[in-house]
């Protein structure tokens, strides 16, 4: 039985977890928020409990949360100043992913922590200028378009209820982190410019790209944009995504990988389930290309990173893809290991093994259900499809194609080893 004073003890308990806590609202129109965040979080992020009342906060620097056994309660919306020419300034932002030296302007990192956004709080990336911006501008990796949201150098931390409106560039990243778990993300890149209307100007909008990082959770998520809805980069293990909508853009990716020539890339043991991918409004959003794809560099180095790269090595291993529904994907299952590359490059040796597709269901506007091109050095093993269902447009058969594909099973056809020069 539950006493009154059993209940004591229990309230007891519950209101000394936190040290101290630290209460802000915003300073109002006009008001530069920066430093009344972060003074916020100086003050209770070790230890504490921040709560980011409800409204606009103008953030206008780049932000590093340091907590450490505290949570921050985030009811407001962290609006990023659009000013361009600042932000594209590499001393305005963090460089903290190593790959493709990418750009970030808020960045968590510290241990034993949570962020909940109660699904009312998160971030307003104000992306329509730098989508603009981008019809008529040069895209280049490592350019300094900021990432979003950035977890970094972080263990055992969470992110919940999260809203991020407007990401300029990738939704969220994840990079040198282990036991992180991200549990309710919106991620919404959608153009509202008609002069746009029916292309893609969203490119690098992923919703999240995973980095060095191990045993990460990504559970109930709901992106729209125009590229990866999820990207699985070089050493991510133990990685489990479940409950995923993807609209529009290119699906759940894994890779780039191999781009650069002294470094192996690690992705192992990953389980993507109950996921879906749907086409959405084409003057929206007209792009809708894969259910999930693998991608890598050839084995040939052209140039050098961030721009350029190829010849890097190593395997990806155990994924298993289940519980799948697709709305008029372009193709469902692609897999290429060329990605940059010229005619006559040297082929990849990065390999992949031990590919799982289960219960798949759902329509493809296309007849190629299944395009594995793998690499000649590096052959693909045991790729396994059951219950795998997805239908081609009316009145066409499936295509399934296999290249460089040792012990393919479960097709509804052969794969044959066609489509490809």
């Amino acid at each position: 039985m539950f006493t009154i004073s059993a209940f004591c003890v229990f309230f007891s308990l519950a209101v000394s977890t936190f040290a101290k806590t630290c209460t802000i609202s915003p300073l109002g129109p006009g008001k530069d928020d920066t430093d009344h965040v972060m003074s916020a979080i100086t003050s209770c992020g070790q230890n504490g409990n921040t709560v980011i009342q409800a409204g606009n906060y103008n953030i206008t620097k780049k932000m590093t949360w340091n907590l450490a056994n505290s949570q921050v309660d985030l009811f407001g919306t962290l609006s990023f100043n659009p000013d361009i020419t600042y932000w594209l300034n590499a001393s305005n932002t963090y460089r903290v992913i190593f790959i493709q030296s990418q750009a970030s302007w808020f960045v968590l990192s510290g241990k034993n922590f949570t962020v909940n956004a109660h699904n009312t709080g998160g971030i307003n990336g104000n992306g329509q200028p730098w989508w603009n911006f981008y019809t008529s501008h040069t895209r280049r990796d490592g350019d300094g378009r900021p990432v979003a949201l950035t977890v970094f150098n972080a263990t055992s931390a969470t992110v919940k209820n999260f809203k991020i409106q407007s990401p300029p560039f990738w939704c969220n990243a994840v990079a040198n982190s282990v036991d992180v778990t991200y549990d309710g993300m919106l991620c919404n890149a959608t153009n509202a410019n008609p002069a746009f209307f029916g292309k893609n100007i969203l490119v690098n909008t992923d919703g999240i790209d995973t980095y060095r990082s191990d045993r990460i959770n990504l559970l109930n998520w709901d992106v729209t944009g125009g590229d990866d809805c999820m990207a699985f980069k070089g050493n991510s293990s133990n990685i489990v995504a479940r409950n995923v909508t993807c609209r529009g853009g290119l699906g759940i990716a894994f890779g780039s990988l191999g781009q650069y020539a002294q470094l192996n890339d690690l992705v192992e043991n990953v389980l993507v389930e109950d996921l879906t991918v749907t086409r959405i409004n084409s003057s929206i959003q007209p792009l809708a290309l894969q259910g999930v794809y693998f991608k890598t560099w050839s084995g040939t180095v052209h140039g050098s990173p961030p721009t350029g790269g190829g010849g890097g090595g190593g395997l990806v291993n155990n994924v298993t893809i289940r519980s799948v529904t697709l709305d008029r994907v372009d193709k469902p299952v692609n897999l290429y290991q060329n990605n940059n590359g010229k005619t006559g490059d040297a082929p990849s040796k990065l390999r992949f093994s031990n590919l799982n597709f289960a219960d798949w269901t759902g329509v493809a506007t296309t007849n190629t259900i299944v395009d594995l091109a793998c690499s000649s050095a590096a052959p693909c093993q045991n790729i396994a499809f059951t219950n795998f269902k997805i239908a081609p447009p009316a009145g066409q058969a499936s295509s399934f194609i296999c290249v460089n594909v040792v012990n393919e099973k479960g097709l509804s056809g052969p794969c044959n080893a066609t489509g490809h020069s």
